[in-house]
């Protein structure tokens, strides 16, 4: 396993699993399997309605729980609610979360980031992040939070490498996740002549060389899957390193394309949205 060092100190696993779209119970199935397979960062979030699954997997895994680096985000409609994070450590029957974030830039979001403050000074948070936050609002955040946020979770594959947003990262040390780092599961993207051709030469499937791009590029990744060979093979990525030239010869497939963008009218929906129960 590889780690980036954060700009608080914190090291964190640089490939792990996500749950996003799974039920409870697959959630649950997923969380242990990667456990037991050597995954130790496992990304959820309220919005998912899985919290409670994840924690499940991550008991009867028998991991002890200071090996994992575990992620959630807080949805907008608890940003200002003051137990907002003790249910969340509730659902996950946990004392701490590594990394909490914000889970969409929705209006409210500067009450529930000095929420997340109080909690990183007790010590129930290990680290913040802004997902999905526009630039301008990251600058914002850097600038006028008293605790500066750690990590960005953002979409990111080399056909969007977020190359603008990596100047404002190198700037203060902040960590990048990619969501959707294999383009969404885009054909056109896996199967890129250059990943076939470094597919073919390292002895691994295309999925691997562009997860394996991601680590060099500095990008914690977080594929999901409940398939458990699905698994071990996306964490399968350790054993082999692209030369600087193979990694330039990636970045010409860059197409400033996104498959998702967060309008003014969605985000206003997600600050109405109010979560199903997570059983």
């Amino acid at each position: 396993m590889e780690y980036l060092t954060l700009n608080n100190g914190s090291k964190m696993p640089m490939a792990g699993i996500g749950v996003f779209m799974m039920s409870p119970a697959e959630a649950e199935a997923a969380v242990e399997s990667a456990l037991k397979s050597g995954v130790r960062l496992i990304d959820t979030a309220n919005g998912y309605m899985n919290e409670s699954g994840t924690g499940r997997g991550i008991k009867k895994s028998g991991v002890d729980r200071e090996d994992i680096f575990l992620v959630t985000k807080l949805w907008p409609t608890v940003y200002e609610k003051e137990t907002a994070i003790e249910e969340t450590l509730k659902r996950l029957d946990t004392d701490y979360i590594d990394l909490l974030f914000l889970h969409q830039p929705t209006d409210n979001w500067r009450e529930g980031y000095k929420n997340i403050e109080k909690a990183y000074k007790e010590g129930k948070v290990k680290a913040i992040g802004l997902s999905n936050f526009p630039e301008e609002l990251l600058r914002e955040a850097i600038e006028t939070m008293e605790i500066k946020p750690h990590v960005v979770q953002v979409e990111a594959h080399p056909y969007f490498p977020q190359t603008e947003l990596k100047k404002i990262l190198a700037e203060t040390g902040m960590g990048l996740m990619a969501w959707y780092p294999l383009g969404h599961g885009d054909k056109n993207l896996v199967n890129e002549p250059i990943f076939t051709e470094l597919a073919a030469k390292y002895g691994k499937s295309n999925a691997q060389i562009i997860l394996r791009w991601h680590i060099q590029s500095g990008n914690v990744i977080f594929p999901g899957s409940k398939n458990p060979d699905h698994i071990r093979e996306n964490f399968d990525i350790f054993d082999f390193a692209l030369t600087d030239e193979e990694m330039a010869e990636i970045a010409k497939v860059d197409k400033g394309m996104r498959y998702y963008t967060a309008t003014p009218d969605l985000i206003a929906q997600y600050a109405k949205m109010e979560l199903q129960p997570d059983l």
